[in-house]
This record gives C-alpha cells, structure tokens and sequence, in this order.
C-alpha cells in the first residue's frame, strides 16, 4: 500500500516543473543589472555556530531568509511543513501551541513532559524544552536554519533527528520600522509592528508585538460554537550593546499569550462503552461520520473550557574577543511556560478521553563557548552546557460514559498531580580542519548526562467505590549518560562543488511512565540512540545561478519510545524497536533571470522496524508495521517572478505545491489513522508602490481545498478511541504594510 507510488507523480511533476522552465516569461527592469552579473544570493548560516555560506559547509541544512517566509506566508513555525525535505512539522495533536517535528523519521509527537522532544527548537541559541509552546509565531524572525541528522557536538542540548534553529531580527543601529494590518478567511484579523532604532553611539534595541486571531475552521452545527482558533498575542524586546571593540551583550525578553478554543479532532472509529454487567458485550455508543470531513465536530466540554497558554522568556549572551583566535560567548536563559489546556481526546459528545491538563514548566540554562580561529585552516568550539527544568503538573480525566453496570453510567474522574525534575550536563567540541586546497575534516565529540527525579499521586473517583477508586503514588529517580561522536571529510571537487562523507551519533534520554496508575505500569524507559552514515554534495552551477544541493543517508535507530496500551488504565511506554532508515533528498534553485526564479526539492525516506516485539502479546512481531510520520515520498516545486512597472512599481508573485506521500499518524497503524497521499497548492502576489515604503499583499494557502489529516491520538483501550486532526482547509488573506 505505502511503497513506490510517488514514481508516477514525481515524473509528472517534474516533467511540469521541466515545462515551467522553458516556457516561464522573463520580466525585466529597465535598472536591471545586466544579466551577466544575476546570480544567487549567498546564503549566510550560523549552523557550525560561525557564520559561513551554506554551500562551504558538510550539513544537511535548509534556510529561510525574512523574504523567503514572507513568500511562504509563514505565520507560524509549521508554516514550513512540506517546505524541507524528509520533514514533517505539523500543529501537535489536540494542542494549539505544539509542534509535533520529525525529521528523517525521527521525532517525539507526545507533548506528555515525561518525554524529550526529538528535534530540538532553538531560538537565539537557546533550548525549548518542550514541544509544547514551540509552535511560535514568526513574525519577527530574521532566519530559519533546518539541520537534518543528529546534532550535538556544536549545540548546547543534543537532539537526536535533527535542529530548527531560529534566529530573531537583531537591531543594528540604524532606525526603521513596519506595520502590517492583514485580515483573510475565518475572520482572521492581524497586526504587527517592528521597530528598531539606536539609543547611544553604542547601543541599539529593537521591539516587535503581534495579535492575530481568527474565528476558527471548525464548527458545532448545533450550536454554532467555533474551534480551531487561534488567538495570539506576542511581544518580543532585544537589546544590543557593543560595551567596547571586544566586548558586546545581547538582552532578550519575549511573551506569548494564547487564549484559544478547542483544538478539536474527528472520531474516526466507533465508541463504545463497557458494562461491568457483561463485559463480554462492549456498548455501542456512536458511529464515526461518513464521508469526506466537513469540518464540523461536537464536545462534551462547555464554551469557557478551552486553552490559554503564558510563555515568556529572557536571554542574555555575552561576546568577548580575548585575542586575535580566541572568542568567550556566554548564554544565560530563563523560561516559564504556563498551559491549562482542555483536550476532548475522544472528540464526540460523550464523555470517553476528556482530559485537563494544567503545566507550569520552568528552565533554566548556561551555555558557555571558547570558539578558536587560527586564521590559517584550523577553528573549533568547546563548549560547556547545564540545564535545570521543573515541570509540575494537574490532570484530571473524565470518563463518565466510559463505564456503566446494568445499564446505568458510572461517574468517572481521575485526577493526576505529578512533578519532573531534570538535570543536564554536557562537556561538548568540535573542530574543523582544512587540510589542503581541497580536502578538509571536521570532528567532535560530546558528552551527556541527564538526571531526572519524578513524582507522580494518581486518584480515581468513581461510583464503583473500592472496584476502581483509590489512590496511587510513587517516586522514581534515573539517570542516562553518552558520549557522541562526529566526523566528516570534505572534498572541493572545484571552486563551484564540493562533496562530503560523515558518521554521527544522537542521544536522546530515557524517562518514566507519564501515564502510570498502578504499580505494574511503575517503569523507566532507556534513552533512543541512533547513528547516521551520510554522504553528499552542494554546487552551483551557470553562473552561479543554478544550486544543486543532496544528501543520501542511513540510520541505524534503537531503543524506540513507544507509548502503547494494554487495557483501559494500563498505558506502558517500552522501548519498543529498532528501526532501519535511509533515504536521499535534493534541492534545487535556479534563477532564469533577474526576475525569475524556480526551487524543487525531493525527499525519500525508507523507514522501517528492524525489530519490533510487542509484549502486550506473547511472541506478537510487529515488525513489519511502518513508523509513523515517516512518508516514503515529499516533493516541492515552486516559482518566484517579478514584473517591473512604469514608474518604479513591481509586481511580485509566486506559486507552490508540496506532495506528500501515504502514511501512519500511529504507531500501532491504525487503518483509520492513515493518510494518502496529497498534494498542497499555495499562491502569493505583492504590489511594491513607486514609494517603497508601501505594499500590498494577497494570498491563499491550500488552494484545492485538500482535505487531510495531520496528527491522530489513538487510545482504543478506552473506548476505542482513534482521532484524526486535520490540516486548515482553504485560506486567503489581504495584507498592507508600511515601512519607514
């Protein structure tokens, strides 16, 4: 079912895309340069924590400039799914602020704080510990680089499948400033602003703020009742310093504030209800709907219980110029989330997996950095990194329809108070060797220990008394350490081509049980491991006008997390398989002219369990299941032309489509929580005035009105519960902006 049908679909696409080159119209400028001098930007990265073209460097990386998320009509980060290669980044399952990331088939979707995200988000050079709260808005970033494979011998926290670091707009001195008012499609009204300016000969600040809400894509014909909103207000101050010729600050403080309906889902399978009577005879309760979604929905939870989100921050970084090869940088940070979120898990009516779920995570980390250039072949960095993070939560669960006897339902309440404590430490290095005019390597090493203390005080209430009431505690401590190495040769086949080999290895740390309500579930999980054996090859060609850029790869992963469920309280997480996966990915940007310009990338991923013993079921081999959010195929081509007007006005604008293949939104593959394959199309325009402080913008997103599902939760030990969410139907939007 899931292998080779992107053969088809990819010939046609790119024979379209082969089409799109010949027959593009080119538009020119009357101040145009001459053609002989268009060519490529060079496109500066911050990946090896030294800025250095994306072309010189042995990383499998994907970069977004301002412009480029602009025409992407990025407003938040999984504004980028379907824009990198053998990535999937979508809103998380029944959450307004998560990210649900995977990368080359690696990733955590559970925003349950027992587990470790499997990419890491990174802003300004500092962690996210939680996925939930990384689904931000985008307004005011400058870039965003997409590392792919395991990274941890130049970042602070090792992520095991991959880094989104996101670099914020750092103000420089000069003053200017943008307002944007946009409205679109759901009610949606937004408005931004940017200002930056210089306070003294040596000091600069910059501020940005943003409110954006929308009356949501998903409704209650019954009621009227929307879902699906979002409803944000964010606030970003930075301030730079530059104290003398070595010495320069950087201050941070942002805030987010979320005030959003229901993230609702779709039963996509029927529920049922259990009488103790006769547990031989499950209770029909309702049938999923038939038929393509509409985007109607209902919920046993009232209009006021909804998701309201507080997360805030402040950064301080410390650059210091010892000598002529040595440089300090420091990272100090601070962060506070706070969520009390209402998930309708079943998301029908009844009361089956209604759940509360209130965090108050903080963190805090150090991050220090001695980076060393001899200006003659060889630069490092050594660095040092601690993090400190406390997540206290309540949840309470609700399940009065779940449990009946003789007919008549039982009230059913189960409340949770639990409490993490993280510790982690890592002593991490690199260095970057040129050995010739044309070979050069790089190696690294890092060392990483997490420690982490949990208590958890679980108490059910329910009408049965003493058969399920009761309460249940325990305390658990652990601790996981690894060493990690890299290593990378690369060759300069000319002054416009380079290609490299690497080997890598990631760790992510083991955890505990987030969902245990008795002793036999009391369990601690090993840390995931994975080693990646790359090769590839960036180089441009026609004048710099043409870029190719690949990557063919294979991972050896172990020790899989997996949440699974054995009855309707038991929901052990077991490390549960080992997984082979390999795959190959390009991209490709060529500039026709002045004017003109195509991108396309491919990726293939090839991801599967070596091994995978399920011990719910004696001697059940789930090997041949297929991983979840891993599609064999993604594919993207787009285009970007401008035509210049009398009198100094340009019209710019641009179209894309992205193709995704089939996959499982589970990881017990769940026939219902599948997704065929789909295509997405997207399209820009932008008015330049004459008098470039003024522009006007369209656009629309989705805009064959697909229809496909993005996420699932899959709890069918309790009511057989599988839910679907689903990607935003059709959008458009209309935007002016002013800047000065």
């Amino acid at each position: 079912m899931y292998k080779n049908k992107m053969t088809t679909a990819i010939h046609q696409a790119l024979m379209l895309s082969v089409f799109g080159l010949t027959m593009a119209p080119v538009a020119w400028s009357q101040s145009s340069e001459d053609e002989d001098t268009v060519a490529l930007d060079d496109v500066k990265v911050t990946a090896r924590r030294t800025e250095e073209s994306i072309q010189d460097i042995p990383v499998a990386v994907t970069s977004f400039s301002r412009e480029d998320l602009e025409d992407a009509q990025a407003e938040n980060l999984d504004s980028l799914n379907g824009a990198v290669p053998n990535m999937n980044l979508v809103q998380g399952r029944g959450s307004a602020s998560s990210a649900n990331i995977y990368i080359r088939g690696v990733g955590q979707p559970d925003a349950l704080q027992t587990f470790d995200p499997g990419v890491g988000v990174y802003v300004d050079g500092v962690y996210m510990s939680r996925i939930q709260g990384a689904l931000m808005s985008l307004h005011d970033v400058e870039r965003i680089e997409v590392l792919r494979g395991p990274q941890g011998t130049l970042y602070g926290k090792n992520t095991i499948g991959g880094a989104v670091n996101v670099v914020t707009r750092r103000p420089d001195g000069i003053t200017a400033g943008e307002v944007r008012v946009l409205g679109g499609s759901y009610g949606k009204l937004s408005t931004s602003m940017y200002f930056k300016g210089a306070l003294s000969d040596r000091t600069s600040a910059s501020i940005s703020a943003l409110y954006s809400l929308d009356n949501g894509f998903v409704e209650d014909q019954f009621n009227g009742q929307h879902y699906n909103d979002r409803d944000n207000t964010s606030l970003r101050f930075l301030l730079n310093s530059q104290i003398n010729d070595r010495l320069s600050i950087d201050f941070s403080i942002d805030y987010t504030d979320q005030e959003n309906a229901l993230s609702l889902g779709r039963q996509e399978a029927p529920l049922i209800a259990l009488d103790f009577a006769d547990l031989s005879s499950p209770v029909l309760l309702g049938l999923p709907p038939t038929g393509e979604y509409n985007f109607r929905g209902r919920t046993s939870f009232n209009d006021d219980e909804n998701q309201e989100l507080r997360h805030t921050g402040a950064s301080f970084t410390l650059n210091y110029a010892m000598n002529d090869q040595w440089d300090f940088k420091s990272i100090t940070a601070k962060r506070d989330l706070q969520s009390d979120s209402y998930i309708d898990i079943d998301a029908s009516e009844f009361e089956l997996g209604d759940v509360f779920v209130g965090v108050d995570q903080d963190q805090f980390s150090q991050e220090f950095q001695f980076l060393f250039d001899n200006n003659s072949g060889f630069n490092a960095v050594l660095g040092a990194y601690y993090l400190k993070e406390n997540v206290p939560s309540h949840q309470e669960a609700y399940a009065d329809d779940f449990l009946r006897y003789a007919g008549v339902p039982l009230d059913f309440l189960r409340t949770i108070d639990d409490d993490l404590s993280t510790t982690s430490y890592a002593l991490f290095a690199q260095g970057n060797w040129t050995l010739s005019d044309r070979w050069g390597m790089s190696a690294g090493i890092r060392y990483s220990k997490d420690k982490k203390d949990y208590d958890r005080t679980t108490t059910t209430y329910s009408a049965l008394g003493p058969f399920l009431e009761g309460t249940f505690a325990f305390q658990d401590s652990d601790s996981w350490d690894s060493v990690t190495p890299m290593l990378s040769v690369d060759y300069q086949v000319s002054d416009n081509s380079m290609m490299y080999a690497s080997v890598s290895k990631g760790f992510k740390s083991g955890g505990f049980n987030g969902r245990a309500n008795g002793a036999a579930d009391v369990s601690s999980f090993k840390p995931e491991t994975v080693w990646t054996y790359e090769v590839g090859g960036k180089s441009q060609f026609l004048d710099n006008r043409l870029r190719v850029n690949y990557a063919l790869f294979t991972s050896d992963y172990e020790d899989f997390q997996a949440r699974v469920a054995e009855d309707i309280s038991s929901f052990p997480v077991i490390n549960a398989a080992e997984l082979d996966i390999s795959g190959a990915e390009l991209e490709v940007t060529w500039l026709l002219s002045a004017a003109t310009s195509i991108y396309s990338s491919v990726g293939y991923l090839n991801s599967e369990y070596k091994t995978f013993f399920d011990f719910r079921q004696p001697d059940l081999d789930r090997s041949d299941d297929i991983p979840p959010f891993s599609p064999d195929w993604t594919f993207r081509i787009g285009m970007n032309h401008a035509v210049y007007l009398d009198g100094g006005a340009v019209l710019r604008f641009g179209v894309n489509g992205n193709y995704t293949d089939d996959m499982y939104l589970s990881v017990d593959n769940q026939a219902a929580l599948t997704q065929d394959d789909y295509w997405l199309f997207n399209a820009y325009a932008v008015y330049d005035f004459a008098n470039p402080a003024w522009s006007v913008s369209v656009g629309g997103k989705n805009l064959s009105d697909e229809v496909y599902k993005v996420d699932a939760q899959e709890f069918s030990s309790v009511g057989n519960i599988q839910t679907a969410y689903y990607g935003d139907p059709r959008t458009w939007y209309a935007a002016l902006n002013y800047r000065f």
